[in-house]
């Protein structure tokens, strides 16, 4: 099983739980395995109770985005004023949004004053319990919302709106077939200056310094050129336009994670485009992608 978790400390595995993803293959799938692979990670998506897999996490806590994802990202959120927005994708029960609209963890957000900005949860199932429901009607229409149903590049930016800040901690960005569309619909709705903070696991980066985590088996997320040779993620995400991109690999993680800063700086978005050429069901699953129309890059 891979897993994913804080460094192997006691203390610091119940700050941020363990993530796992099932076996892993080397082979690029046929069509039929492609769809045989997304009917399991549907179910994946479905269960409840005590048929969720381990490590389908569904509730993160501001703490725990705090701890893994990089420092500017406290110092962000705590800088957003009222009319601002916060996209939370994958945010599962929403508890992250629901500790910063609450002030639960205010003491992570030194700086900020005033009141919070307008948070949206977004999830493929709806896992709201009874405390977002209680905190919705005491917060009043529109301060945190909940989109469920549909996945990220299914929802149009009109429909949207925009952000100043989003954060997908093993979310969309970590599960996704579509890589480039989902990085192609955040950069619609981010507005400039904006900021998206995301991670990975087990996957190689910027420095090429790891290996994978796993024996004999890829990293997790892969992408090659069309002849076949590597493109880190790092490397990926800084070629695309109108953006400036910092990636940080924290090697004390089981397995290593890779953090990603990327900050919005002009409307010009221009995503190189990613095929999906080998899926595997997972929490989060395996993937590779191959760089399309690159062969005068």
């Amino acid at each position: 099983m891979r897993c994913f978790g804080a460094p192997c400390t006691w203390m610091l595995a119940l700050v941020f739980p363990v993530l796992c993803a099932g076996p892993v293959g080397a082979q690029a799938p046929a069509a039929p395995a492609f769809e045989s692979e997304s009917t399991k990670q549907r179910e994946i998506y479905e269960s409840r109770g005590e048929e969720v897999p381990q490590g389908y996490v569904i509730d993160r806590s501001l703490l725990s985005y705090a701890f893994v994802l990089p420092a500017e990202f406290t110092r962000t959120l705590a800088s957003l004023g009222p009319d601002e927005r916060w996209l939370d994708i994958g945010a599962g029960e929403g508890r992250a949004i629901l500790d910063y609209e609450t002030s639960r963890h205010d003491v992570i957000l030194r700086g900020h004053n005033g009141r919070k900005a307008k948070a949206v949860a977004m999830s493929i199932e709806d896992r709201r319990g009874p405390r977002w429901h209680d905190t919705a009607a005491k917060l009043g229409p529109d301060q945190i919302r909940y989109l469920v149903g549909r996945r990220f590049r299914e929802y149009s930016p009109a429909e949207l709106g925009s952000f100043q800040l989003m954060t997908d901690v093993v979310g969309a960005f970590s599960y996704t077939r579509f890589l480039s569309g989902f990085m192609q619909r955040a950069l619609a709705v981010l507005q400039p200056n904006g900021t998206l903070y995301t991670v990975l696991q087990d996957v190689h980066g910027e420095a090429g310094t790891n290996r994978p985590f796993y024996p004999d088996a890829p990293f997790l997320t892969e992408i090659v050129k069309s002849d076949g040779s590597e493109l880190k993620v790092c490397t990926w995400l800084k070629s695309i336009t109108c953006v400036e991109v910092t990636c940080e690999l924290k090697p004390a993680w089981t397995p290593p994670i890779e953090v990603y800063r990327v900050r919005k700086t002009c409307d010009a978005v221009t995503v190189p485009a990613l095929e999906l050429t080998h899926f595997q069901a997972g929490t989060p699953p395996e993937r590779r992608f191959r760089l399309v129309g690159d062969s005068q890059r």
